[in-house]
């Protein structure tokens, strides 16, 4: 049992309760059940990532949408759905594997009882001494033969079907893992799976020698957006600008929602000339689309993002290889937005 399990079965347990309703309305956070979830986590764990994320959040005056707290849960919460889905999914295996056990359990006694026949009958007929006793014998064998052909023919069908259950099986369990590395809002991968293949690529790198180029993006001015016109109107934007960095991010290039309005991109195997002209035409297609707002057709302007990106050093971290690509990002804000800066340049510069 966690540690917050144990406080939520103790008298503690209505203090913590009283003391996250009280956060969440300092915060601003609509006690919806899955935001008091968050914060119970939260309070529980001051120092867990959860806790540094929200804190974060705060920190940057973030409004906590519906999409964001689903963020945090899908990425932070041991959540429901995965661990029922695998649940049933391993009573149905076990279930399968303890039919084929059986059915192999039985296969070799009757394998033993066919090897007992033979045996009786090659005794038997070494003494037989007339046409009705190897007749008889004859019957039996063919019998037994018969018996064992279908018994191995019963098995096998057993064994094929398994198969197909486990088969399915996995093919079930393979989406419930992609449906956990997703993005629930924009369909991208999220920070968790985005980190994951950060640290493979990097470790490949490592081993092969190939470039490896990260890009952050942020979208500028997006909490205008969401005080001006709502945040159901934010996620709007959201899904309209992971759109377009799904289009762009073909295999083997990965795009992921990173956090709130920020994105970010892996581009293995290519350099900086390249990447900068992708963000770049990602760039120009965000600023050349004027949005409208779908539940009153509202012009909302258009939509602009900055971006910086990094190639990166052999031996670099992912930890060190983000930090370089942020300050990059910084520095196109601190330039005006709605530009791309390559690191690179900054360290020229300096």
């Amino acid at each position: 049992m966690t540690q917050i399990e144990t406080t939520l079965r103790s008298p503690d347990a209505y203090g913590l309760a009283h003391r996250v309703v009280d956060e969440m309305q300092a915060c601003g956070v609509w006690p919806t059940p899955l935001n008091f979830e968050l914060w119970l986590h939260y309070l529980s764990d001051p120092q867990g990532l959860l806790a540094c994320e929200i804190k974060r959040l705060i920190a940057a005056n973030e409004v906590f949408t519906e999409a964001t707290s689903e963020m945090l849960a899908a990425e932070y919460l041991p959540r429901a759905r995965l661990s029922d889905e695998i649940r049933d999914a391993g009573a149905v295996l076990n279930r399968e594997l303890s039919s084929v056990a059986e059915a192999i359990a039985t296969a070799h006694k009757s394998q033993a009882a066919y090897g007992a026949t033979l045996a009786d009958a090659a005794a038997g007929i070494e003494t037989a001494d007339g046409g009705a006793r190897l007749k008889t014998l004859v019957t039996t064998l063919s019998s037994a033969t018969r018996k064992i052909q279908g018994e191995n023919a019963t098995l096998e069908q057993k064994l094929e079907a398994s198969t197909r259950e486990v088969a399915r099986l996995r093919e079930h369990l393979e989406q419930v893992r992609r449906d956990a590395m997703t993005d629930a809002l924009t369909n991208l991968a999220n920070r968790k799976a985005f980190d994951e293949k950060l640290a493979k690529l990097c470790a490949d790198a490592d081993k092969g020698g190939q470039a490896l180029t990260l890009a952050v993006i942020d979208i500028d001015h997006f909490k205008r957006f969401n005080d001006t016109w709502g945040h159901q109107t934010g996620d709007q934007v959201l899904r309209y600008v992971a759109s377009v960095l799904n289009r762009v991010a073909k295999h083997p290039r990965v795009a992921a929602r990173y956090g709130g309005e920020e994105f970010a991109m892996l581009f293995p195997g290519e350099f900086a000339p390249d990447v900068d002209a992708a963000l770049n035409a990602i760039r120009n297609e965000i600023a050349s689309r004027a949005l409208r707002r779908r539940s009153t057709n509202d012009e909302l302007g258009a939509v602009t993002i900055s971006a910086g990106f990094a190639q990166r050093k052999r031996g670099e971290t992912p930890s060190m290889l983000l930090e370089r690509a942020d300050e990059a990002l910084y520095a196109s804000k601190r330039a005006g937005r709605n530009r791309i800066t390559d690191a690179e340049t900054l360290l020229q510069a300096a």
